[in-house]
């Protein structure tokens, strides 16, 4: 007996339903994207290795999904490697090329490449499926799709005030109210461990802080001191386990803290600005909080950082996130290009929608109605008034086979389809259709421009 056939653990297949409902919130951050100027471009599912190697960290390396050359792969293999099974030296010879892992690294690429032919500051966006050879976990997938928008070229915080736009107005038009959107900033992170004398210990402190809402303020201390960090310096970040009061309040407790870090004010100064004029041009449904305990993405990001969270009563992890980073193409040799951008996490948003019932009725893959099929005579009469009301955009289709009409009633509501249009002699005679709701069993004769606004 044939093995039942399967997928790759972590990748998934969408049902007609779920592709209709994922291309709903694509088509809704697609114009938003494109409505606050930003350019779509796309680059290659995979790069060359040395594009994506090393640009990660150890662990990103370690998760990226390497290709294998074509034809015979270990031909030209050191021999002492693979008599050693030294994985690590023999993979950069067998293989050349990898799965983007995101899509941030690949937009690097591209800037440098393509320098000479952007116009600066250049705003694009992408949607495209990234690759992570992760453990798979529940909202945890190996093959995903990431929305980004960036900046590059531009070293103006005007770009983080519409950025935080740009994330209310797509969770708006999604009919999400309450999502929090968090903003902190590197330059306050790292005026806060020079404050305290902890300089060297950056990345252990504010790890540590940002695990405040998930093991509390004795877990974070108790973790600080393990990594090295003085009972004095914590004591001095007392305020920071406390840290309530509007976003003005929040700002003056900060100034007084970083007072003695040039650095630290630096950041005071740039979240001041973003907040003051959000605040001035308002938000429609989202909230804007300043949450100094954010610490995300801390190897890249250099000054604004974002997390965007679910509303609250939603157990959902961030649906959103984002920076500024001052050399994002300093990688592959272009110094001083400043950029800043957000991203979305479609998975996340997908399944807070669902819970909330948010996705509208209209949202389907689904035909309006189904024409049902009595013979060669009435189907051709049928075929002609589908062509119409194609042309009109709406979604119509024949049952394709002279079956039984029960079968063909048992179809449609199989399908979700909410009329049937039936096609006698009669009709044919009066140039009349027959339209029956399927949900409510009311039958009434319609003609070809009535069923066609029935239908719309």
């Amino acid at each position: 007996m044939a093995q039942k056939p399967s997928i790759p653990k972590g990748t998934r297949d969408f049902s007609p339903a779920e592709v209709a409902k994922r291309n709903y919130i694509f088509s809704i951050i697609k114009s938003n994207f494109e409505k606050f100027g930003y350019q779509p471009i796309e680059t290659p599912t995979f790069e060359n290795s040395e594009t994506l190697m090393g640009k990660y960290g150890e662990e990103g390396d370690r998760l990226i999904f390497k290709i294998l050359n074509s034809g015979d792969y270990l031909a030209k293999a050191n021999e002492t490697f693979l008599a050693e099974k030294n994985s690590l030296k023999l993979t950069s010879q067998i293989s050349e090329k990898a799965l983007r892992y995101d899509l941030t690294v690949p937009f690097a690429r591209y800037v440098v490449q393509h320098q000479n032919e952007i116009e600066f500051p250049f705003k694009r966006y992408q949607i495209q499926p990234v690759w992570r050879a992760d453990r798979p976990q529940k909202g945890r997938f190996r093959e995903f799709y990431q929305c980004d928008a960036d900046v590059v070229g531009s070293t103006s915080l005007w770009q983080e005030v519409e950025l935080v736009q740009l994330y209310d107005s797509v969770f708006s038009a999604l009919g999400l109210e309450g999502v929090t959107i968090k903003i902190n900033n590197r330059k306050i992170l790292s005026g806060i461990a020079e404050v305290i004398g902890a300089s060297d210990k950056l990345i252990d402190f504010t790890v540590a802080l940002d695990k405040l809402d998930k093991i509390g303020e004795d877990g974070v201390k108790k973790e600080m001191l393990e990594k090295g960090i003085s009972e004095a310096a914590i004591e001095k970040v007392q305020p920071l386990f406390n840290f309530t009061g509007t976003i003005k309040e929040k700002i003056e407790k900060l100034s007084a803290l970083l007072l003695s870090s040039a650095e630290g004010m630096k950041g005071v100064e740039e979240l001041q600005f973003i907040c003051d004029n959000i605040m001035a041009l308002g938000l429609d449904k989202s909230d804007l909080d300043l949450d100094v305990t954010l610490a995300r993405g801390l190897n890249y990001y250099t000054g604004a950082i974002f997390e965007v969270s679910a509303p609250k009563g939603v157990a959902m992890g961030s649906i959103g996130g984002g920076g500024r980073y001052d050399d994002l193409t300093g990688i592959f040799g272009l110094k001083n290009m400043s950029g800043v951008g957000i991203s979305f996490g479609l998975d996340r948003i997908y399944l807070v929608l669902e819970e909330l019932n948010l996705f509208p009725q209209t949202v389907t893959s689904t035909s309006k109605a189904l024409f049902l099929n009595f013979g060669h005579e009435e189907a051709l009469y049928s075929m002609k008034a589908i062509s119409q009301l194609r042309k009109e955009g709406i979604k119509v289709e024949m049952y394709p086979d002279n079956a039984k009409i029960g079968k063909q009633f048992q179809h449609a509501d199989k399908r979700g389809i909410p009329f049937a249009v039936i096609v006698g002699g009669d009709e044919i005679a009066n140039n009349q259709y027959a339209l029956k709701d399927l949900v409510s069993g009311e039958q009434k004769k319609v003609s070809l421009g009535e069923l066609k606004e029935l239908l719309k």
